[in-house]
């Protein structure tokens, strides 16, 4: 999921009395987003043509132009943006009136800080859900099966995209697992893409952003008085994504007691909402991804046994970008071609000395950090090729791991990887220098360095390193 941050968020509020937008803009700008006001509707339809908003949150009554135009306008002329209008006549025929036109949601006077930041974050969540099926529409219709963006020639990548044709098409449950930045959440995206459901929602959930209450009420919903809070019966994302694909990406943080009303809807295909006794049935796929090592969570009693053996139906293990060299250029080609479009330049590629760090950098962010320093080099590059000058490759932290230890046998691993892990970084860097110095001719970097052809050719094969081929070979 394209996730938006949340300073890139823009909220226009429009009131005519400014105390009521002072404190609104105040308590939208607590959340981290980027809040602004008007005080009637024409010079919120001004505002509004000079930079669109996500999000509109407007009085229903006002002196000049009511929150019933302004719904009407927004509508007509931006349909990418919620509107949630506000009002102290709360009655059921207004409130049945604004949805009917289009309103995101409604919020009654008085309301707190805590309801405004509530109804909006909810909006949002119903604007990105939108936004993505579309793109996902898109996507599927101009450029056939997503899983042409998983790039690359290695036998690895290969035997997922083998794994993503098989599985697309059923109703099984997937759990894809691997390092970080490695691509799960374009693997669910491409499953969900090649599926009967490709017609459908697709909805993202970042599992490691939400917790306890939260994340129960996000994905099932809660009904007015659940919990603090909650002033209204609010429908979950299971709800929202009915015949559809929900990605609950790093399930491993999920708690033991949502591991267990996950494990209930994956038998029973319903689930409770907070607050509620009567089950809601839906028909949803689940695609789970994780960049820890379940079994081990299992044994250490941080993940339920039960639920592990429900969701470990159909794995699929994406590899790191250091365990498939030969697609490093084919993706870092690939990702210059988009930035050369997005800022109009015309980069035919890296010179020998790049491609060969390219090639021999182990990438501990994976595709994420290979997409993020072509990005930077683009932008810095003042030429036709991309030089090391353009390139920053950050050594990888001494006591980089993937993961924070949970027990002492996690800690007493992750010691021996990282000891490991530093012997191999000197040694390849060593290697690699050497072989740089010398122009890759390998009998002279190995005499250069002392060792014999023999023992500096098994380093070579032990790192993986091999003189890096050109773009068209």
């Amino acid at each position: 999921m394209n996730r938006i941050s949340e300073n890139q968020i823009s909220i226009l509020v429009i009131d005519d009395e400014i105390k009521i937008c002072d404190v609104c803009v105040r308590a939208l700008a607590k959340a981290g987003w980027n809040a602004q006001f008007a005080l009637n509707g024409y010079d919120a339809m001004k505002m509004m043509e000079k930079s669109p908003f996500d999000v509109i949150v407007t009085d229903l009554k006002m002196s000049s132009m009511g929150g019933m135009e302004v719904l009407r306008r927004a509508r007509d002329k931006y349909p990418d943006t919620m509107v949630i209008v506000i009002t102290g006549y709360a009655t059921v025929s207004s409130a049945v009136e604004v949805m009917k036109m289009g309103a995101s949601d409604y919020l009654p006077k008085p309301f707190t800080p805590e309801e405004l930041r509530g109804v909006v974050r909810s909006a949002l969540m119903e604007r990105e859900m939108l936004l993505q099926n579309r793109r996902l529409r898109e996507e599927s219709s101009q450029t056939g099966p997503i899983t042409h963006q998983l790039i690359g020639n290695s036998q690895k990548i290969k035997t997922v995209v083998r794994m993503i044709e098989k599985v697309a098409p059923t109703d099984s449950t997937v759990l894809i697992y691997g390092e970080s930045g490695t691509g799960k959440e374009l693997i669910a995206r491409a499953i969900h893409a090649n599926s009967k459901r490709n017609d459908k929602v697709f909805f993202a959930v970042d599992c490691g952003t939400l917790t306890g209450n939260l994340l129960e009420s996000e994905l099932f919903g809660h009904q007015r008085g659940a919990f603090t809070g909650a002033y209204k019966d609010k429908e979950g994302i299971f709800r929202l994504a009915d015949k559809g694909t929900v990605f609950l990406d790093e399930i491993s943080n999920v708690s033991p007691e949502v591991q267990g009303k996950l494990l209930r809807f994956l038998e029973s295909r319903e689930f409770l909402p907070l607050g509620s006794v009567k089950n809601q049935k839906v028909d949803i796929r689940l695609v789970l991804a994780t960049n820890r090592d379940l079994k081990q969570m299992v044994a250490d009693g941080s993940f339920r046994e039960d639920f592990f053996y429900r969701i470990f139906v159909y794995p699929i293990l994406v590899p790191p970008l250091r365990e498939r060299r030969s697609d490093i250029l084919p993706i870092a080609y690939y990702f210059l071609g988009l930035f050369n479009k997005a800022m109009g330049k015309n980069i035919k590629g890296f010179d020998e000395e790049a491609t060969m760090k390219l090639s021999g950098y182990d990438w501990p962010g994976n595709v994420r950090q290979l997409r993020n320093l072509i990005e930077r080099a683009a932008i810095l590059c003042e030429t036709d090729q991309i030089t090391v000058k353009e390139m920053v490759l950050p050594q990888e932290p001494e006591s980089a791991v993937g993961y924070v230890p949970y027990t002492n046998e996690e800690l007493k691993k992750a010691k021996k990887e990282i000891r490991e892990k530093a012997v191999e970084r000197v040694e390849k860097e060593f290697v690699l220098n050497a072989l740089v110095r010398n122009n890759w001719n390998i009998t002279k970097a190995a005499g250069e360095v002392g060792l014999q052809r023999t023992n500096f050719q098994s380093l070579m094969k032990k790192h993986g390193i091999r003189r890096p081929q050109a773009r068209n070979e």
